[in-house]
């Protein structure tokens, strides 16, 4: 079997790449349109992405550089009492549908809703607790909610960590009448619930031969596995689609898991319509990538990220993450359909259209941390429908979004083997010519710190303790016969969800938030690292190897070995696979700006250490650079700077936007150590009346 759909096409120089930017932009807006789907009412945004193409593009343009200045916060909600606990992260993007605000909130991921005018807080749903909600991974992990009709009637589609879907009324937050099937769990709803457990595990051959009873309340017995869900569903042409969550890979100490399998229900009854195996059974297509029967004990390849859609088409768009474990797949050899893949499936019936794989045996936690941005452009005179993918190993993977077809080169490039005993590498895999990588792929001597002579030659002293090399450079074990500390994971998530992809797709411009981030790891015996007393755990048997040192590289005295920026805000012209523009986000962190040893240096702005916030709208690229508490105006063209508001805490995760009584605000999701997750609204002040 091939590897996947390669694409032989080759890049001619056509008429756009040769434009002036605000040419290119202006014959784009001319040649495409935006991706088929139903139109919303004008300021709205009912998905998490903006969109079903994962835009997040707001085509309000009452804010402009001129005015942008002035905005004022017109409310601020917090999210302290959703928990047990004060949740210092926001990570749940809201949505904006005839009038009211939707999200979730904390631990117990509760479901919200906001005035949009006031941020008062309307109703709220929280699912009653049960064990397998207890024992859920990420609980607070929640980015949001889905929106769907039935019969007219508004409804938000909820997905909890204890991994129930719901039907709410988005009006009242009542569950909706006669949709899904009784709970057999004290306090449960009668109605507006699905368990999704039993649709995952009926045909699984794990439980199966378990011959034990399901349990409602508790879920399945953890020594088979463990799931939940992070992102919420996408509805798409009445179907509801949902994904899943396992534990990091990073933190599994045992290879037995449950696949995270892709579910599909009708929005209007909340009946299940289909499951793709996202580990091929006997008989399907890619099953022989799993050798020595893997299959039968190996899970997760969750798509754990949000998906996308193209509802004109009729498919869904689902990336997937690594199976179980991260960093070592001896047990599991072969190349490893579907996990770290780009799947378009049929909504109504869940057929494969086609795949894309982005790695072959991946053991580096280089998942899929993101939907694919669907665009359509027009690529050397011809209108192209495209879905990109950008990764944590800094690719922007282009595929023909009806065929899978890469729009430019995407060559099989041979990669190094592994000499940890008892595992199997792929001996290539795929690299992209077409965007160019997004960020360093290897930590050489010429990426390290420069700031002066002194602190680069102590940073070449400190790069030779470990195992370096280009981009799928294989993971070494304590003790390797080399001498060496551990290996070097570079990058360590370019792209990455907390700093989500965006686009402008009257233009054809994809924005894209990178962070400049390499990891020293290695892998220990798994009795090492295993804690078979916590609930969390699942699995039976102990891998050989797991990782055990997920630290931070440092150079010297606690400065990054790597030179900035390091991190960045970059404009990628989607006809031409070309830079337009890339920038610092944000300015220099103060721990850089006031170390000791870059007294009475000059330092241009390096950029924050994390991954800027962005939403393009029609007239402006928003950005929060997430160190500082600051939102910026960015000019869509250039990248420069045209304006800067103060934030009460740094934008983490998502910004949306709305039009609210004839305003347009924005709203950008906050929060630090100091202050809990929060939205912050913004909008210009009112006008003066007469």
């Amino acid at each position: 079997m091939g590897r996947q759909l390669r694409g032989t096409q080759t890049h001619g120089a056509g008429v756009i790449g040769a434009l002036l930017l605000a040419g290119a932009a202006a014959l784009a807006a001319r040649q495409t349109g935006r991706t088929s789907a139903p139109a919303a009412p004008p300021g709205e945004w009912r998905s998490i992405g903006g969109d079903a193409a994962q835009t997040r593009y707001s085509p309000l343009d009452q804010i402009t550089a001129e005015n942008f200045g002035t905005l004022e916060t017109a409310w601020i909600w917090r999210g302290d009492n959703f928990g047990p606990e004060v949740d210092f992260v926001s990570r749940s993007t809201p949505l904006y549908v005839d009038g009211v605000l939707y999200t979730v909130a904390g631990s117990r991921r509760t479901v919200v809703a906001i005035d949009p005018g006031t941020g008062e807080t309307l109703w709220t749903y929280r699912e009653p607790p049960t064990t397998r909600f207890d024992r859920g991974m990420r609980n607070n992990y929640g980015k949001g909610v889905a929106y769907g009709e039935i019969a007219g009637r508004r409804v938000i589609f909820y997905t909890s960590p204890a991994f129930f879907l719901h039907a709410l009324d988005a009006k009242s937050g009542e569950h909706v009448e006669n949709w899904g099937a009784r709970v057999a769990i004290p306090g449960f709803p009668r109605t507006g619930v699905v368990d999704m457990l039993p649709d995952l595990v009926r045909d699984w051959e794990p439980w199966l031969t378990a011959e034990k009873r399901y349990d409602a309340e508790k879920g399945i017995p953890r020594e088979l596995g463990n799931l939940s869900t992070s992102s919420p569903p996408i509805v798409v042409n009445g179907v509801i689609v949902v994904g899943n969550v396992h534990e990091q890979g990073y933190y599994q100490t045992r290879i037995e898991n449950i696949p995270g399998d892709v579910l599909a229900y009708d929005a209007r009854s909340g009946k299940h319509l289909w499951k793709f195996h996202v580990i091929p059974r006997p008989g399907e297509f890619g099953h022989e990538t799993w050798e020595n029967d893997a299959w039968r004990r190996t899970g997760d390849v969750s798509s754990w990220a949000p998906m996308s859609a193209d509802p004109g088409r009729g498919l869904v768009y689902v990336p997937t993450n690594p199976p179980t474990i991260d960093f070592y797949g001896g047990f599991r050899p072969g190349d490893n359909l579907f996990g770290t893949s780009i799947l378009a499936l049929e909504v109504k019936t869940g057929r494969r259209v086609w795949h894309y794989q982005t790695v072959h045996h991946d053991i580096w936690n280089f998942d899929n941390p993101m939907a694919p941005v669907l665009l359509d452009v027009v690529i050397d005179g011809r209108p192209t429908p495209i879905a990109v993918q950008t990764t944590k190993q800094g690719f922007a993977y282009t595929l023909n979004r009806e065929t899978g077809q890469p729009v430019w080169p995407i060559p099989e490039r041979p990669v190094a083997a592994s000499d940890l005993p008892g595992e199997k590498l792929s001996p290539t895999q795929p690299h992209p010519t077409r965007p160019k990588p997004l960020e360093i792929q290897e930590l050489t001597e010429d990426a390290l710190i420069d700031f002066t002579p002194e602190l680069r030659a102590e940073a070449i002293e400190i790069r030779k303790r470990y195992k370096t090399g280009p981009l799928f450079t294989p993971p070494i074990q304590v003790g390797h016969p080399s001498g060496l500390r551990s290996f070097v994971s570079c990058p360590a998530g370019a792209s990455n969800i907390n700093g989500p992809t965006t686009a402008d797709p009257e233009a054809g411009v994809l924005y894209v938030a990178t962070q400049r981030l390499c990891r020293a790891e290695n892998l220990v015996p798994g009795a090492q690292m295993d804690e078979p007393d916590d609930p969390k755990t699942t699995g039976a048997t102990l891998s050989r190897w797991v990782v055990a040192n997920r630290g931070d590289l440092r150079g010297p005295d606690g400065l990054p070995i790597w030179k900035p920026p390091y991190s960045r805000i970059i404009a990628i012209d989607m006809h031409t696979g070309e830079f337009l523009w890339e920038t610092p986000n944000g300015d220099t962190p103060r721990h850089i700006r006031e170390h000791p040893r870059l007294k009475g240096l000059e330092i241009p702005p390096t950029g924050q250490m994390v991954h800027g916030v962005t939403m393009p709208t029609k007239t402006l690229l928003l950005t929060a650079p997430g160190g500082d508490p600051v939102l910026y105006a960015l000019d869509k063209r250039t990248g420069t700077r045209v304006g800067t508001v103060r934030l009460p805490a740094p934008g983490q995760y998502g910004m949306m936007g709305y039009l609210h009584e004839g305003r347009q605000h924005v709203v950008v999701q906050i929060a630090s150590g100091t202050v809990a997750g929060s939205l912050v609204a913004l909008r210009l002040p009112a006008p003066a009346r007469r």
